[in-house]
């Protein structure tokens, strides 16, 4: 199958390429390389692409991931957030319709908002932030699109090691927390994290590839536990101290995947199995604290402007 990857060089478009081809797909990848240069995609930015022009053949699907992505740094990226997030997929869902190749997307839980209980995929949304309210705009676009077989995954937090690693996201910024200082700071600690290895995230979309019957949105979210109990997790692996403060994050969900087990898809990773990776990588020299494994900061190193 010809694939279109979008985000190739990001946290899982690095992992996913490799496995796109380790499965006898042909991938094209587009990325700005900000965080990572694979060697292996075309350097673009999707909001200025004309796709006429750069895509000469035909591709089967397009697997969008590029984004600027999570909350701090869309709040301090909004107009290039919602450039790349919705305007940007929306010229790609027009391309993808004109051109008959189906889309699969990327969106996020987080478009639920916060204390919503167990989320399920036909609940309203009620995003909170600039990056929610990116996600879900650009899921009602691709909705709008019949033709392109939409498939909207709205994954958890993911945890894991990538080819181009993230420590600003829960599992893994506690695990560098506890291997660089031996403390794990924790906010406040009642509100609930749903989380997916990256693996799984992987598997999910080479699954999906294989279905396109499986139109729609799905949630993608195996275990859910309270940001203390992710601590504790941690902790129990590498002997760090849990270090409580106020609460300064009102974003509280639990996820249920029901509908996409009962599809057929089967999680084979734990959160605790992201933990030990890390933790073996980290004491093995094969990885290291570095800033451009935090998004915004690295984006703020570069000189990247909101425009």
């Amino acid at each position: 199958m010809k694939i279109l990857l979008t985000g190739a060089c990001g946290y899982v478009g690095s992992k996913l390429h490799h496995r796109l081809h380790a499965a006898g797909h042909s991938v094209a990848a587009i990325d700005t390389t900000w965080f990572y240069d694979s060697g292996a995609a075309v350097v673009g930015d999707i909001r200025v692409i004309q796709f006429d022009d750069f895509l000469p053949f035909k591709f089967d699907c397009i697997i969008h991931l590029a984004a600027i992505a999570n909350d701090p740094s869309v709040a301090f990226y909004p107009r290039l957030s919602w450039e790349t997030g919705v305007l940007a997929t929306q010229q790609m869902a027009q391309w993808a319709a004109k051109n008959d190749c189906r889309f699969i997307y990327a969106s996020s839980v987080s478009v639920y908002g916060a204390d919503r209980g167990m989320v399920t995929e036909d609940m309203d949304l009620h995003p909170l932030s600039d990056y929610n309210k990116t996600k879900m705009c650009a899921e009602r676009v691709l909705l709008s699109y019949p033709e392109i077989r939409p498939q909207i995954i709205r994954p958890a937090t993911i945890c894991g090691l990538s080819p181009r690693m993230r420590l600003d996201l829960t599992v893994n910024m506690f695990t560098m927390q506890a291997l660089t200082k031996g403390v794990i700071t924790l906010h406040g600690g009642q509100q609930w994290r749903p989380s997916i290895h990256i693996d799984d995230m992987c598997d999910l979309y080479l699954w999906m590839l294989d279905h396109p019957e499986h139109v729609g949105v799905w949630n993608a979210g195996f275990e859910n536990h309270n940001l203390a109990q992710i601590a504790d997790m941690v902790a129990s692996v590498t002997g760090a101290v849990v270090e409580m403060t106020p609460q300064r994050d009102a974003r509280s969900y639990q996820v249920n995947s029901g509908k996409l087990l009962a599809a057929g898809f089967k999680p084979k990773r734990r959160i605790v199995d992201a933990i030990c990776e890390i933790v073996d990588f980290y004491r093995a020299g094969a990885l290291e604290d570095h800033p451009r494994y935090y998004n915004l900061g690295w984006m703020q190193h570069l000189g990247v402007k909101d425009e």
